[in-house]
């Protein structure tokens, strides 16, 4: 979440960064609001504090006039008290509207792009950071997409997974759940090789992490919401991760904060449908494996650039052609400063998939999480997070099903073979 004061003093590059995003004048004006709600706010609560000090100084007069027995005093001074008292109670429902409208602007006011952040508001728009340089995978001609090698297999079954549950919910088996299991240990044996700690979330948060992380208001209809309770099934792992360290106040020798986890991942996708969203291309639940990082502000950029350089490797060792993205500002997430995808090529679809994201959000969701640590001053500053998916399985396992199959079968990575106990799926 923004900061009032950042909003006052950086007033024209919020402007110029949400512009980036798509914002046009009439969407720029909720920068206005915010400003004429706080200085209601501010002065509501200087005639507050000033009918509160009156107040208090009419009470001890009563009690000093009652003492010295003059009562008709003391009761005259006890009506200006009771007409003070409506006066006090009029203004604290003012003070708390004025909290209430401020509060709700700033959470509708997403995190102001990075100056590398190109502008645009579609995916072309943006930008190539890292082409793929290496070799693509030659297929011949009946090579099949990753839906029917699954098929073929018997690997991974979509028709019994929307039997059971709905379209979107794949059934993993045999080898194509042993090759899901051994992603998922690749990934977090690889992750721990770099000093993230793993820990296992709980899958549902409750509305005050989401609200932390930025899903919501964003993402409410995105998310998966268990009514009866008020909970959320977790889109990502980011998002009770980080929470960990909501209402936090750190020591800065306690950075750097690395932490990793696996878990299922929910997301409704609503209006997703089509060819493009055919198979693992775009499901409903998928298993991840995210790192995420809690810095010091100085050193969060070079902190991005190393979690960058981690999913590249993962993608090397996998060998999967890839290639890098900086996201224009109409393609940022609600709270990301900048954000780098990575995608594979699938050679059988002939199309790039998108496997992971990585994000810097700068004070964005520590704010809103009031996530502090003791700078050298001693005084208390919002840190930086950051997150990333290293890696998102659904299209991973969709890219290597593709890429490395024969005629007779598909290969697995050499790297994977010590994880799924075999060599192929034949």
């Amino acid at each position: 979440m923004l900061r009032v004061p950042i909003i006052r003093k950086e007033y024209d590059r919020v402007r110029t960064g949400l512009r980036k995003r798509g914002y046009d004048d009439d969407a720029l004006t909720i920068l206005d609001h915010v400003l004429k709600y706080d200085d209601q706010r501010k002065q509501t609560q200087n005639e507050l504090d000033e009918l509160l000090s009156i107040r208090t100084q009419k009470s001890k007069n009563i009690g000093a006039l009652i003492g010295q027995g003059k009562k008709e005093e003391a009761e005259a001074l006890k009506t200006e008290v009771g007409v003070l008292k409506k006066s006090i109670e009029q203004l604290e429902n003012q003070l708390r509207d004025a909290k209430e409208k401020l509060n709700d602007a700033l959470l509708n006011i997403p995190n102001v792009p990075h100056e590398l952040v190109p502008a645009g508001t579609k995916e072309s728009d943006n930008e190539l950071f890292k082409a793929w340089d290496g070799t693509m995978p030659q297929l011949d001609e009946s090579a099949l997409p990753h839906w029917e090698l699954a098929k073929k297999y018997n690997i991974i079954d979509f028709e019994i997974g929307a039997k059971i549950t709905g379209s979107g919910f794949p059934l993993y088996r045999g080898k194509g759940s042993k090759l899901q299991r051994a992603l998922i240990n690749f990934f977090l044996e690889e992750a721990g090789k770099q000093g993230y700690e793993e820990i296992i979330p709980p899958l549902m948060v409750n509305a005050d992490s989401g609200m932390a992380t930025g899903q919501l208001p964003d993402k409410e209809g995105q998310m998966y919401h268990v009514t009866a309770d008020d909970l959320y099934l977790i889109p990502t792992a980011e998002v009770p991760i980080t929470n960990i360290y909501r209402d936090t106040i750190l020591n800065a020798d306690e950075f750097p904060i690395k932490v990793t986890g696996y878990t299922p991942c929910f997301r409704r996708e609503a209006g997703s449908y089509g060819a493009h969203v055919k198979g693992l291309n775009r499901v409903h639940q998928f298993d991840k494996v995210e790192i995420v990082r809690i810095e010091h502000p100085d050193h969060s950029y070079q902190v991005l650039d190393e979690m960058l350089a981690h999913v590249e490797s993962l993608l090397q060792k996998l060998g999967l052609p890839y290639r890098i993205l900086r996201l224009c500002g109409g393609d940022l997430g609600f709270t990301s400063a900048i954000t780098y995808d990575f995608e594979v090529f699938s050679a059988a679809q002939k199309k790039w998939l998108e496997v992971s994201s990585v994000s810097n959000f700068e004070t964005y969701q520590s704010n809103r999480m009031k996530l502090r640590f003791r700078n050298e001053a001693g005084k208390n500053q919002l840190a930086h997070t950051l997150n990333g998916s290293a890696l998102a399985l659904a299209r991973i396992v969709a890219a290597l099903l593709e890429n490395y199959q024969k005629s007779d079968g598909i290969d697995i990575p050499e790297v994977l073979v010590p994880y799924t106990g075999f060599e192929r799926i034949e």
